[in-house]
Formats: C-alpha cells, sequence, structure tokens
C-alpha cells in the first residue's frame, strides 16, 4: 500500500467522512417550541427528541457508515497496487456509487424530517462534499495532485562520490563488468573482465572514445537520438509489460529512481530494481537525473 498515490481529491473525501462521522453524534432532530400553557409537559416530550444517529440505527448504517466506508473503499483502491473487484465493480467505483448513495439518502432524510438538528445538516453538507469529491477527484485537475507531496532523491554533493546504491544515477552497482544495458559507464557488449597475458587484461575491450554497442544501435521505433537516462516519477504509476497485456506487472514509487531504456512515442521502456522491463505510459511530470 502506497499512500503517496492519494490525491487531492482522496483528501477531500477524507475529511468529508471525517466531519460525517463526527455529525453522526449530533442530534437528529430539533427540539420543540416549548412556550406555550403545557410547558413542563413539552419539555417532558422534547427528551424524546434528543436522539443522535447511534439511536436510530438505519439511519446510522444508511446515511453515517455508509459514507466513511465508501470513502474507505475510494481510499484503499488508490492505494492499492493492484484494482480490487467488489461484486465485478472495481473498489473505487463501488465506494463512489456508495458516496452518492449516502448524499441522496441525506437529503430526502432532512426533508422529510420534522425540524432538522444539527446532526442532519451537517451530515447533508459532508455527504455532498463527500459524493462531490468522489465524482470529481479524477476528473478535475485541480483535485488530481499528489496529496503528500513525493520526496526528492537526493542528489550527491558536488565533488561527492555517487550513493552506491541501486537506483541512483551514477551509482556502482556490484562491479562494473556486471553493469547491465544503458547504465552510464557500463560496458559494452565487446568488453571482457579479464584478458591474456599477452594484452594486458585489454583484450576484447572496445576502442577509447567508442560508445556502448547497445546505445549506437537504437531499438525499432525508437527515436535515433535516444540515450538511456535515469528518472524518478511525482506520483505511484503502474507499469506495464512488453506485450500489451492491460495488467500492471509493477508500480513505480516516487523517490526512486528508475533507468528509461527506450523510448516509444511518448511512453518510456523503464527498468525496474530487480531488472524488469516494461511500459511507462504516463510520462508526464517526471523528473530526470
Amino acid at each position: 500500500m502506497n499512500i503517496r498515490s492519494l490525491t487531492r481529491g482522496d483528501g477531500v473525501v477524507i475529511g468529508a467522512a471525517v466531519l460525517l462521522f463526527i455529525a453522526s453524534f449530533f442530534d437528529l432532530t430539533g427540539s420543540p417550541d416549548c412556550s406555550g400553557p403545557y410547558a413542563k409537559v413539552c419539555e417532558a416530550q422534547a427528551q424524546n427528541y434528543s436522539i443522535n444517529a447511534w439511536d436510530s440505527l438505519p439511519t446510522l448504517m444508511s446515511l453515517y457508515l455508509a459514507g466513511v466506508i465508501g470513502a474507505a473503499l475510494i481510499v484503499l483502491s488508490r492505494a492499492l497496487p493492484q484494482p480490487r473487484k467488489v461484486v465485478g465493480l472495481d473498489l473505487g467505483q463501488f465506494g463512489v456509487a456508495l458516496t452518492v448513495f449516502v448524499a441522496w439518502t441525506a437529503l430526502w432524510t432532512l426533508i422529510g424530517s420534522h425540524g432538522a438538528g444539527a446532526g442532519l445538516i451537517i451530515g447533508l453538507i459532508a455527504a455532498l462534499v463527500l459524493a462531490g469529491g468522489a465524482v470529481a477527484g479524477p476528473l478535475v485537475p485541480a483535485l488530481q495532485p499528489a496529496l503528500i507531496g513525493a520526496p526528492k532523491p537526493q542528489a550527491a554533493p558536488y565533488g561527492a562520490g555517487p550513493n552506491p546504491g541501486y537506483g541512483y544515477p551514477g551509482a556502482q552497482q556490484h562491479q562494473q563488468a556486471s553493469q547491465g544495458y544503458g547504465y552510464p559507464g557500463g560496458p559494452t557488449h565487446g568488453q571482457q573482465g579479464g584478458g591474456d597475458a599477452t594484452s594486458g587484461g585489454q583484450a576484447g575491450a572496445a576502442p577509447a572514445g567508442a560508445a556502448p554497442a547497445a546505445a549506437a544501435t537504437p531499438a525499432a521505433g525508437a527515436p535515433a537520438d535516444f540515450a538511456p537516462f535515469w528518472f524518478a516519477v511525482p506520483v505511484a504509476r503502474p507499469l506495464y509489460g512488453e506485450d500489451g497485456s492491460p495488467a500492471p506487472i509493477a508500480e513505480l514509487a516516487p523517490g526512486t529512481w528508475y533507468l528509461a531504456v527506450e523510448q516509444r512515442g511518448q511512453a518510456l521502456i523503464a527498468q525496474t530494481q530487480d531488472g524488469r522491463r516494461g511500459i511507462l505510459q504516463d510520462t508526464t511530470g517526471i523528473q530526470r537525473g
């Protein structure tokens, strides 16, 4: 589960769900006017009006807790790396439908009540905000940025050596002889780790100044001037298989460097830490290393 994949729209949903839960503790109906000759009788009867949602199970389940459950399903669907389904519906879609139902229920409950209390009024406001945030979150650009900003990858200080861990531009992974395709400073296809005695250990090495063979021959359909580079994503994004399968094979997380080894139109062929390669379809806002 990656909370950095949550957006501002999800933040609106979370805030509205909290407000809806708080409203369940307020009175559902207002107190009657007891300024008549039967004030004492009226005040005694007014005790029956001082109930909240927890005293009315149908209202509690169909309005207040249903809204909280819908918000939880929406947030959970955003944070999970793989989409989940409930009765054939995506988990997020099921949550959105539930929040719309809650707003509909809150509206007619308020209309049908005799003297609405703070619990119903605040509940209706929270339910409308909840449904609006759930529906508009994926559609309104202002609600799509990440709720929690992605941490910037740490850059090595000027003149200092590179970070030895995997996933940082210029980092040393194991030994030079084991560096993979596209890694800055990696061996060419013709280089060997050792040599015979007559060549002083340089047998099979590429001539000085020669470009790596893999980079010199771009893949079919890739730009001729494309060179592998390191990048980081601003929010969690799925990585799809090169075979065109609709199911993601991995998820790229913010704050980690990945290697782009090929470009296909607007998409990139990216390589993960464990060596898997896939297509990153959404390349907007990526940070180059």
